[in-house]
């Protein structure tokens, strides 16, 4: 599996580089393009998941023990935990996004009935692995209710909760646009209130937060030694990347608004990696400083990651229904909801009892990300060469459109 996932690293990187080679300021240009404020918040709301609010402080101290994990000794936690989540591997979503908005037209590879299976059983999977992970972790934030480690019905019930509501907001997309842009801000209000309780009070001072920020540097100096894995956890997380990068980018290239290859490159790596920056030194500075974080914030961090669960959800059950033509109009809602329902709630349960893992599912992606290569080299290499606009129908119509913000 370390082998197959290293070879897709190598692959994907290379990838991205010709991509800027050949295409660097091509104008990008989505079948529903909005403002670009609006792509960036359902970029960065349909492309984390609740592991970005749960996982940190879980994770800071396992970095830090560097006789059970001597491989980290290179960097600080905080960059550790930085380059598990931001900056490279948002390549990975550059490289799918540039791909279905501009060359998977004129090569139709995932049109074909076989890739068209494969993928969205891969979107489904990894949307159960999305509810999943708030699973296994409300125990460690909801200590209160049960024992605070093992999953007890509630859990189940708030769980269920978040899948109906992220089936019924797929429904329609404005529903999605709206809960992209209500999360990305009351993500900016979260941060902003741990920020203040940290570095406005006794807690510490405003150069506090730039000192601990200063530590994700250990990451841009290190680059070179996140681009493979470094062990078996590490390895699990790049194959969680893969597993989205598909299906985020198919999604997310409808949205590009005329941007340029190398704007939405810039774009795709800097805004998130900021965000996810600011907020990994806000809760690494409560972790090295042993803060105690308040009922409130804690019932808080919950409450968004629990929304940027519906909110991952809610833009991949759109797509994949979508794909197999799923839709309201043709099942109707009812039948709509419940079918997604059921499917999401019985996948979720299978990972929670190790039936699925998710290193699965990114393998799969790797596999696909090879096909397609070798059908553009050996079917589509001439169409592909010639590229040097995004689809027609999409540039003719692009003056015309109302952006949808």
């Amino acid at each position: 599996m370390t082998l197959w996932l290293s070879a897709g690293l190598l692959f994907t990187f290379a990838a991205i580089a010709v991509v800027l080679f050949k295409w660097w300021d091509l104008k990008c240009i989505g079948v529903t393009p909005v403002h670009t404020f609006t792509f960036i918040a359902i970029l960065f709301t349909s492309g984390l998941d609740v592991g970005l609010i749960m996982f940190p402080l879980t994770e800071f101290g396992g970095y830090a023990d560097l006789a059970a994990s001597p491989e980290y000794g290179f960097a600080n936690p905080l960059a550790i935990e930085f380059g598990f989540w931001a900056f490279l591997i948002w390549g990975f979503y550059f490289l799918t996004c540039f791909y279905f908005c501009v060359i998977e037209p004129r090569v139709k590879f995932f049109d074909i009935p076989l890739v068209k299976v494969i993928n969205n059983v891969v979107i489904i999977g990894t949307c159960a692995f999305t509810a999943f992970l708030l699973l296994v972790n409300l125990p460690w934030y909801l200590p209160q209710i049960g024992d605070g480690e093992s999953v007890v019905p509630t859990f189940y019930l708030i769980v269920m909760l978040a899948i109906a509501a992220a089936v019924y907001s797929s429904s329609n997309i404005r529903y999605v646009r709206l809960l992209s842009l209500g999360s990305s801000w009351l993500f900016i209000a979260l941060i902003a209130m741990m920020w203040g309780q940290a570095f406005l009070t006794d807690n510490g001072q405003v150069s506090d937060f730039f000192a601990t920020a200063g530590l994700i540097g250990d990451y841009f100096t290190n680059l070179h030694q996140f681009m493979l894995p470094l062990n078996d956890y590490h390895e699990f997380y790049l194959y969680w990347w893969f597993s989205w990068s598909i299906m985020i980018g198919q999604f997310t290239a409808r949205f590009i608004s005329g941007l340029r290859t190398w704007q939405v490159f810039l774009a795709m790596l800097v805004f998130p990696s900021l965000a996810i920056g600011i907020w990994f030194s806000v809760l690494y500075y409560f972790h090295a400083e042993s803060l105690a974080i308040s009922s409130f914030v804690n019932l808080a961090m919950i409450t968004v990651g629990i929304l940027m669960v519906i909110n991952s959800l809610d833009s991949l059950v759109r797509l994949y229904t979508d794909n197999l033509g799923l839709t309201t109009q043709r099942m109707g809602k009812p039948m709509y909801f419940v079918f997604n329902f059921v499917a999401l709630a019985v996948l979720t349960l299978l990972f929670q009892f190790d039936f699925l893992q998710i290193q699965w599912v990114g393998a799969l992606v790797i596999a696909i990300y090879f096909g397609c290569f070798g059908y553009i080299l050996l079917q589509k290499r001439a169409e592909v060469a010639s590229i040097q606009s995004s689809p027609k129908e999409n540039t003719l119509d692009f003056s015309k459109i109302e952006y949808v913000s």
